[in-house]
């Protein structure tokens, strides 16, 4: 058995070998129509890092030939599939606006999108290529919307959403853990204006309850009324959209401290006039 399995891996070898020898071959060989042949034929077998580098070769010797097309268009998806996302959204870009009115646009300009979704990084990290993945596809839709990739660049372009909206709701969140409650406030309005059917919209209420109560507790005298009264309208309006909300017991925590605080300056506030008169 140990023996079978060694001229196994032997027959192998040399099949890898030769299989390497003759590509090596085919590269430096002055026979163009042949090595265009070999290029389609690696394509079609799904060895795309060898397809890549014919066509990388003979593209530029074949401009205006009835291959040169599918060529151009069969290189991009190379290069997607082989994870090279930058370089296949470029020459997805290019091929649609080379051969506009090639059966192969539409899916190019799709392609072009849907490669920069692809090199979209994870929320933590800068969103510039997300923004641009979704208008890519926002303009696909817009320039083809018939087309049967509407639906799924649709659902590519909600995913990506999703993303840009827990990126926000964690910069905001970061705000209020790290003490800068002011900060808070503001990132959690634009927040609620920028995704107002965002699934994180009841703790964002929440957390603007929570953060105009702490900003009111670590101000100068002067202004904690002012802003306990914040406190106490940003609770107001949580409670009238979610009351139900698993958050509502800390809510109303900070909502009845507000009110008592509030009710004491107001009670001193009387009291002091009453002595000046």
């Amino acid at each position: 058995m140990q023996k079978n399995w060694i001229i196994l891996a032997i027959i192998l070898l040399s099949l890898f070998t030769t299989g390497c020898s003759e590509f090596e071959r085919l590269r430096k060989s002055n026979d163009l129509p042949k090595k265009v042949k070999a290029a389609f034929e690696y394509y079609d077998q799904k060895r795309y890092y060898r397809a890549d580098i014919l066509f990388e070769e003979v593209l530029p010797l074949i401009q205006g030939a009835p291959e040169a097309e599918k060529g151009t268009f069969y290189h991009a998806y190379c290069k997607y599939y082989l994870g090279d996302y930058v370089l296949s959204k470029y020459q997805f870009q290019k091929f649609y606006e080379t051969y506009a009115r090639s059966q192969f646009a539409e899916e190019a300009m799709y392609m072009s999108a849907v490669s920069l979704y692809a090199d979209s990084p994870i929320y933590t990290l800068d969103q510039t290529n997300t923004i641009e993945a979704i208008g890519s596809l926002q303009n696909f839709i817009n320039t083809y919307p018939n087309s049967k990739y509407v639906e799924e660049s649709t659902n590519l372009i909600n995913e990506l959403r999703v993303k840009l909206e827990k990126k926000a709701f964690e910069a905001a969140l970061l705000y209020s853990r790290t003490g800068n409650h002011k900060a808070a406030l503001v990132a959690f309005n634009n927040f609620q204006r920028g995704y107002p059917d965002s699934d994180y919209n009841e703790e964002v209420a929440f957390r603007k309850v929570e953060s105009a109560y702490l900003l009111a507790e670590q101000s100068i005298q002067s202004k904690q009324v002012e802003r306990y009264q914040e406190a106490i309208s940003s609770y107001e309006s949580f409670l009238d959209r979610y009351p139900q909300s698993k958050f509502l017991r800390r809510a109303e925590s900070y909502y009845e401290k507000s009110l008592n605080t509030v009710g004491e300056a107001n009670k001193n506030l009387q009291t002091q006039k009453a002595q000046e008169q």
